[in-house]
């Protein structure tokens, strides 16, 4: 790009300052005032009360080739704190000139604003949450069913009934006091660090629900304590108010608002703030709380060498730094999952890359086929996370919606676990390269116009491809026969069927109540592992390598990543990569498993091997490091397995197939 300064001491404007750059063979030029006509969208701060398509933010992509973020006149962050800015600082402003390269545009925004950081984990696996007054036995009760009707869970959340709800003071929300609290009901909850230390001790990570909006008040268990920390005389002050502008105040209030939980084992907290209607912005500044507690948040939760992890609203630019986002209470409709399929793809573009949406939706939601296919939408986002409204009739686990759909639900959380190794491979590329874990098909393929006209489909990752049903089906399967376009370059195939679809058409696939259109590109090594009841904890004991059917010439190559899944140390590059390649040529088929390169705490020495090749002859040769070996045949995947037992993970591997 060329840019052209004329440098008369005044600020930028449309006659002193001017970009140009060559786009698609013409000439195109950038000034102070231009607009934008060609955005391709991005996140929205919540879905609250939302029961169809809303007006997003603008992404940092679009068909222009540029896009500008002005920072001029907002608070500057020094110190740990807010501050105006010096009235002499009159402008601010960030502009990206991009072209067609929008992967380039992300890697820019990492540039001037930091990169997506590691999530935890267990954020990507699945998760029970429910606005009901449980008692401790009840969650006990959860967690057996979920084991008895063989379903994963990962985490389990406490909603707001875990706290007590006397207070008699305070400006309150929803016409109650009660939503802000800190002191455990202990009639519900009689031992509190008991309970959480029985569901760590089955790998469950346990998160809590606030509002802070109130802060700490005298009904709480640590207002003594709290208010002799922060050094006030309550007689001449009266009640502390809460004060996110002040650092004094939210060292205090983060330490013992969270302190005793945090003690007993909390894993994280979930940050529930919906008052900015009441307090616009931060005492003192001209910033809105939802950032800014982001901020403060994600920085308390990085304690103890644990990777940093805020549960909240998406606080705008720059917010990309403190996932994951809680996307807010939606209404349960196909209006709403066709919504959120689309949101959920251009969010990416401003960086907002791990939507935790409620599946079914908060509200509504009772058709029991709609909750099925918001499931499978779930298969392919950040995190299989279900959440309602209180009511007797909105309890989301999967068994309670009838046996047919329980057993398609019970498909897709076993699909979910055995994805697990691929779903954070692709969330490690979220961090390197800035590329969203839901993509839009142009930011693969800018150049190709299809691209841009399929907003109910996008990549998971590199080599997944999803398309989910968001319409009622007919008949007695709920069939819906859904179009959907293949990117060019590779065959796909169906992760359901394993039927092959030709890259670069347009084809109608037939989807009952049982399947999803989810596809997975051939010639690919696909990383998965065993159902495992804690997907996201378990070791990777047994690596699966499925390989679909590439184009003769091919040879490519895929990253396994894998670190501890928690800590800070992958950022002093203690984790472990492992190359995954597949080649054809002719009737040979060569898949390699190179040596695992680095190491991580926790990390197995060994592991054993299974090779699927789905579409690959039952009667074909196979060669594992150049002994011949027995495949079997899986009726199921439509093609043979290579079985191979456990060895040293820094042992190379190769499996020869010669197709007859």
């Amino acid at each position: 790009m060329r840019v052209i300064l004329d440098a008369d001491g005044c600020p930028f404007g449309q006659k002193n300052l001017s970009v140009e750059w060559t786009q698609e063979g013409k000439t195109r030029q950038w000034q102070v005032p231009s607009g934008q006509t060609k955005n391709l969208l991005g996140p929205l701060v919540t879905l609250d009360g939302v029961g169809g398509p809303v007006p997003r933010m603008e992404g940092l992509l679009s068909r222009d080739g540029w896009y500008l973020i002005s920072d001029s006149g907002k608070d500057v962050y020094k110190n740990g704190a807010l501050h105006y800015r010096d009235r002499n600082h009159v402008q601010d402003l960030y502009l990206f000139v991009y072209g067609t390269d929008y992967k380039g545009a992300l890697r820019s925004l990492a540039a001037i604003s930091g990169r997506v950081p590691m999530t935890r984990k267990y954020v990507h696996g699945s998760w029970y949450c429910r606005w009901w007054p449980y008692t401790a036995d009840d969650y006990r009760e959860i967690v057996q069913g979920y084991e008895e009707h063989d379903f994963p869970m990962d985490i389990l959340v406490f909603d707001m009934d875990w706290h007590r709800k006397d207070a008699t003071v305070g400006q309150g929300d929803a016409n109650t006091r009660g939503w802000t609290g800190y002191s455990w009901n202990r009639e519900l909850i009689p031992d509190p660090a008991g309970l959480i230390k029985e569901l760590k001790e089955k790998q469950i990570s346990v998160v809590l629900n606030e509002h802070p909006h109130d802060g700490i008040r005298p009904h709480e268990d640590m207002y003594d304590a709290f208010i002799r920390d922060l050094g006030v005389d309550t007689t001449q002050t009266g009640i502390p108010i809460f004060d996110a502008g002040d650092p004094h105040y939210m060292r205090n209030f983060l330490k013992h608002a969270h302190g005793e939980s945090d003690s007993m084992g909390v894993a994280f907290w979930w940050l529930d703030w919906q008052q900015d209607y009441l307090f616009p912005t931060v005492r003192g500044t001209t910033t809105k709380h939802l950032p800014w507690l982001n901020e403060l948040y994600y920085n308390y939760s990085r304690k103890n060498g644990l990777r940093g992890l805020n549960f909240s609203r998406w606080g705008g630019w720059g917010d990309h730094r403190h996932p994951i986002q809680f996307s807010g209470d939606a209404v349960g409709c196909w209006d709403v999952l066709r919504f959120e399929v689309d949101l959920t793809t251009t969010s990416g573009n401003a960086g907002c890359f791990f939507w935790a949406h409620d599946i079914g939706g908060f509200y509504q939601g009772l058709d029991p086929e709609l909750y099925t296919r918001w499931t499978q939408f779930g298969l392919l986002n950040s995190s299989l996370r279900i959440h309602s409204v209180s009511g007797k009739n909105m309890d989301r686990r999967p068994w309670l919606w009838g046996e047919r759909e329980e057993k398609a639900m019970r498909r897709i959380y076993h699909l979910r676990s055995q994805l697990m190794p691929y779903v954070y491979s692709s969330v490690r590329q979220c961090h390197t390269d800035m590329l969203p874990l839901n993509r839009g098909l142009y930011i693969e393929q800018p150049a190709i116009e299809e691209s841009y006209r399929h907003p109910d489909e996008f990549f998971f990752g590199d080599l997944i491809l999803g398309a989910p049903i968001t319409e009622a089906g007919k008949g007695a399967d709920f069939t819906v026969d859904k179009p959907v376009y293949f990117p060019e370059g590779n065959d796909w195939y169906s992760l359901f069927t394993g039927k092959r679809y030709a890259g670069g058409t347009t084809d109608t696939v037939p989807t009952p109540l049982e399947e999803s259109p989810v596809f997975v590109k051939g010639g690919w090594p696909l990383p998965l592992q065993p159902y495992k009841e804690r997907m996201a904890s378990a070791p990777l004991d047994t690596l699966i390598v499925r390989c679909y059917p590439g184009y003769d010439g091919v040879s490519n190559t895929y990253s396994l990543y894998e670190d501890d899944g928690l800590t800070t140390d992958y950022e002093q590059g203690i984790y472990a990569t492992t190359a995954l390649s597949y080649s054809k040529s002719g009737n040979k088929v060569t898949v390699n498993v190179a040596p695992t390169e680095g190491h991580y705490a926790g990390q197995p020495s060994q592991r054993a091997y299974r090779i699927e090749l789905p579409g690959v002859p039952a009667n074909s040769r196979v060669k594992v490091d150049g002994r011949k070996v027995r495949a079997s045949y899986d009726s199921t995947l439509g093609g043979i397995v290579i079985e191979v037992k456990k060895r040293d993970i820094r042992r190379n591997l190769t499996a020869e197939i010669e197709l007859q």
